[in-house]
Formats: structure tokens, C-alpha cells, sequence
């Protein structure tokens, strides 16, 4: 039972999720306690023997079938993982990407042998995942991209930047939106698929300099004459990559609403603490009424935006969560995260501002989430269309 006093449904309750959400809790308590983070921070990246940990003990490939070498589980081994890093305090570490929108791509879409040849390696952690499609003239805009795969012979030929690329400059397998037809819209965009290892073209630009998230490498790429067999082309046809995104996008919206929500109750839980223990003008702060009042205030949104993100997986795990329902729980849950989590920040005081504590850490990584997997304007703009 968490501070929000919500009890776990009764698909998160079962005895084999609760077990392996104490083992991943125990994982990163062992190999990403706040000294080792605190060093990725510094050092603008994730220590690459992190991701080899991580496959070691199972955590990458959670929702990959057995067969492929992945652990055959499903995605409420995901929403478990996604909400360890946030209640941990785990920044950086992009496994949730790799696992949760990376290596679905590839299970959904892949032939045969291009899941036996990418899934297994991206399980234990031999290959890290990234999938690249923001440039710098196209965002939200997917179909604005300018990225080109020529086919010539055997192979494509690739030219292209991509920008605010997470686990850019560790990713050795990258998924990459490109135009294979540039006169057919949104029929004429295909994946990719990079291996980076000995490309020659490939080039990794900057480690971007950003306003939160300091430990994870977020980076520029650019692809100059990239030859890449057509066997990577992703699936079997060209022109499916817009639909293959558009497919995938619900439920890295739902990610976005899933660790959102995590750093909601880590706020809080931080927050009531300090609060009981801090004093002033002779008493606690939690004494005052103004502060009883905020976090009345943030415990009941916080109560509504979790029962409805538990809401959201349950539909998810059946198949029917919809594109404009994922678009409601990114939206309205990450507006709500950086509300509360401003509203935390403020409780602390001027401790609040300094970075040595989580809350202040917490309040620059959350500006993104209303930014990244679609804006929230544009989330707006897909639950217009069922009005």
C-alpha cells in the first residue's frame, strides 16, 4: 500500500508479480543505489556493464516470448519495472524504452529471423535499444520526416540526422524512421533497423546538454550514406513504418502515464516525510493548515490519476486500450505531475531548489514527459477527433 492508500488491482496482485517486483526493488537497491546514480548524472550517461547487469537478472526482454530469449512475461512486468526507476530514484537507466517500445517493434513486426536474430541479444543486453524518430524540423509531426533510405541492390542506403535520441550514444541497435518513398506520405515511411556496431556513415553527435534527466544520454545521430541490408528493413514490406508507429504509440503513451505516476507518489511520499520532520516557528510543518491543505489537495488527484492509470493497463493487458484513452493518461497524468511535484517542491522550501535532494531532480525531469511521445497539444488533438 502505497501513500495514496490505493490498493493494488487484482491483476497486480498476483503472487509472481509481487514477488518479482521485490526483485527488481532488491536489484536496484544492490546496483543503482543514489552514489552509483549520482555518478551517471555526472557523468551524462548510464555505465554500459549496467545494461549487462540488467540482462543478467532478467529485466530486459520482460514482455518478450521465450522463445527469442526473453523472459515471457507481459506488461505488468513492464509497469512493475517503470515503476521501480521511479520510486528508486533510478534516472537515466532507458530500460524501460528498450523493453517497452524497442523490442515490442520488433516482436510485432520482425519476421521470424529477424526476431531470432535481434531479441536475444537485446535480452541480455549485448544490444541496447533506442528507436530514432524526432529531427530537428520534425517532432510530433511524424510524417514531416526527412530521413531517406534508397534502396540500391541488396541494400539501402541511408542519410538523415535524428535528434533527442534516448540511449543515443549507448545504442547499438537502432530503429529508424526513414522515407523509402518520398512521394508517398505517410505510406511511403519505413523502420529500420541499425546496428551500429562498425556502420560505416554512422555518426553519434552531442550527449545534448539538458535541462533534467542528466543521466541519461539523450544525443544527436546522423546517418551519411549508411548501407543497410534490406534484410533490416522491418517486417517484410516498405511503406508500413507511419502504420507500425501509430500502432505502438498507445502504449508508449501509457509508459509516459505509468512512470508519471510513479514520481507522483515518490513526490509525495518524500514530501509528507519532510513536512512531519521539518520545523518551524516551533512546530511541524505538516502542522500548518495550508500545508495539510496542498497535500489533501495532491493526495486526491493523485488518488484519481492512479486509479485511472490502473485503469488504462487493465484495458491495455485485454487489447482494447484505444489511441484517445492512451492520449488521456499522458496528457492528464503528466499535466498533473508537474503540478504536484511543484507543489512538493514548494513544501521543502529552499531545500527544494537544491539539487541534492530528489524532489528538485524530480521537478526538471518531469518538464519533459508533457513534451516527448507526442505533445500534450497534440494529445489534445486525437481525443478531439472521437468528440
Amino acid at each position: 500500500m502505497s501513500v495514496l492508500d490505493v490498493a493494488k488491482p487484482a491483476f497486480m496482485a498476483e503472487e509472481d508479480i509481487t514477488i518479482f517486483e521485490d526483485a527488481v526493488g532488491k536489484f536496484f537497491d544492490e546496483h543503482a543505489p543514489e552514489s552509483v546514480v549520482a555518478t551517471w548524472r555526472k557523468n551524462h550517461c548510464v555505465d554500459r556493464a549496467m545494461w549487462n547487469k540488467a540482462g543478467e537478472a532478467g529485466l530486459l526482454g520482460l514482455s518478450t516470448p521465450e522463445e527469442y530469449g526473453g523472459s515471457g512475461g507481459d506488461y505488468r512486468h513492464e509497469v512493475v519495472l517503470m515503476e521501480q526507476l521511479g520510486k528508486k530514484g533510478v534516472d537515466g537507466f532507458g530500460a524501460s524504452l528498450h523493453n517497452a517500445i524497442v523490442m515490442p517493434y520488433i516482436t510485432h513486426y520482425g519476421t521470424e529471423e529477424q526476431k531470432r536474430r535481434w531479441l536475444p541479444r537485446l535480452s541480455t543486453g549485448e544490444l541496447v535499444g533506442a528507436i530514432a524518430m524526432t529531427e530537428p524540423g520534425a517532432g510530433s509531426d511524424l510524417q514531416g520526416i526527412k530521413t531517406s533510405a534508397k534502396k540500391d541492390g541488396n541494400q539501402y542506403v541511408l542519410n538523415g540526422s535524428k535528434t533527442f535520441i534516448t540511449n543515443g550514444q549507448t545504442a547499438n541497435l537502432i530503429i529508424v524512421v526513414a522515407k523509402t518513398d518520398p512521394a508517398g506520405g505517410a505510406r511511403g515511411t519505413s523502420l529500420l533497423v541499425v546496428e551500429t556496431d562498425g556502420a560505416g556513415g554512422f555518426e553519434r553527435g552531442r550527449n545534448l546538454d539538458k535541462l533534467g534527466h542528466e543521466a541519461q544520454d539523450t544525443s544527436e545521430l546522423f546517418f551519411n550514406d549508411v548501407k543497410i541490408p534490406t534484410e533490416n528493413l522491418l517486417g517484410t514490406d516498405e511503406g508500413q513504418g507511419f502504420f507500425q508507429l501509430m500502432a505502438q504509440l498507445p502504449q508508449e503513451r501509457l509508459n509516459i502515464a505509468v512512470q508519471g505516476m510513479a514520481t507522483i507518489e515518490r513526490a509525495l511520499e518524500l514530501t509528507i516525510a519532510y513536512v512531519k520532520e521539518r520545523q518551524a516557528f516551533g512546530k511541524p510543518v505538516i502542522a500548518f493548515q495550508n500545508t495539510q491543505f496542498v497535500l489533501a489537495e495532491c493526495k486526491t488527484e493523485a488518488t484519481v490519476a492512479k486509479v485511472f492509470v490502473n485503469h488504462c493497463i487493465e484495458r491495455h493487458l485485454k487489447g482494447d486500450l484505444d489511441a484517445a484513452t492512451a492520449s488521456m493518461a499522458k496528457y492528464w497524468v503528466t499535466d498533473l505531475e508537474n503540478k504536484i511535484v511543484d507543489r512538493c517542491l514548494q513544501l521543502f522550501g529552499g531545500y527544494g531548489f537544491m539539487n541534492e535532494y530528489p524532489i528538485a531532480r524530480m521537478y526538471k525531469d518531469s518538464r519533459v514527459q508533457r513534451i516527448y511521445g507526442g505533445t500534450n497539444e497534440i494529445m489534445k488533438l486525437l481525443i478531439a477527433r472521437t468528440l
